[in-house]
C-alpha cells in the first residue's frame, strides 16, 4: 500500500483539501492518504467550514479529518510527504534524519506546470473565494499525483 501525506501549518485548510481531493482520486485498497500540520494550533480540530464547504461543493466529504500535528515517525510511515508551501517543507525538512527522509518530501505544486508560484496560498485569512482558488490548485496537483503513484 502507498501511502501519501499532505503537510500545511495548522492542518485545517490547505492540507485536509488536499487530504480529501486526493484520496477521492485512488483506490483505497492500494492507497492511504492522510493529512498533518507542522504547528501544533489546531490538534483535534474538524477542517476550516470553508474547507469543508468547498470540498463539499466538489462531491468530497472532509468533516470527519481531525487535525494532527507532523512528527518524524511520520517519515517511517509514509512514502511521499508533500508540502503546501515552501515554510512548511523548510519546518518538516528540519525534521528529517537523514536524506532518505528528504527525498520523500516535496512541495505539491511542483508536480504540476499550470503555475509559476509553487507555494499554494493559505487562505485562511480570506475569504470564500481564495478557498475555492486553493481547491482548483490543489485539485489540479492531485490529479497529476494520482497518475504517478
Amino acid at each position: 500500500m502507498t501511502k501519501v501525506l499532505m503537510v500545511c501549518l495548522g492542518n485545517i485548510c490547505r492540507s485536509p483539501l488536499a487530504h480529501g481531493i486526493l484520496e477521492s482520486k485512488l483506490d483505497s485498497d492500494f492507497f492511504y492518504v492522510d493529512s498533518a500540520g507542522t504547528a501544533a494550533y489546531h490538534i483535534g480540530e474538524s477542517p476550516d467550514p470553508r474547507s469543508i464547504e468547498v470540498a463539499k461543493q466538489n462531491g468530497i466529504d472532509i468533516s470527519g479529518q481531525s487535525a494532527r500535528q507532523f512528527k518524524v515517525e511520520d517519515f517511517d510511515t509514509f512514502d511521499r510527504i508533500y508540502a503546501m508551501d515552501q515554510s512548511n517543507y523548510n519546518n518538516i525538512i528540519r525534521l528529517a534524519r537523514n536524506n532518505a527522509d528528504i527525498g520523500k518530501v516535496k512541495l505539491i505544486l511542483e508536480e504540476t506546470n499550470s503555475v509559476s508560484n509553487k507555494n499554494v496560498p493559505d487562505p485562511y485569512y480570506g475569504d470564500f473565494s481564495n478557498f475555492e482558488h486553493v481547491f482548483r490548485l490543489l485539485d489540479d496537483a492531485c490529479e497529476v499525483v494520482s497518475k504517478t503513484l
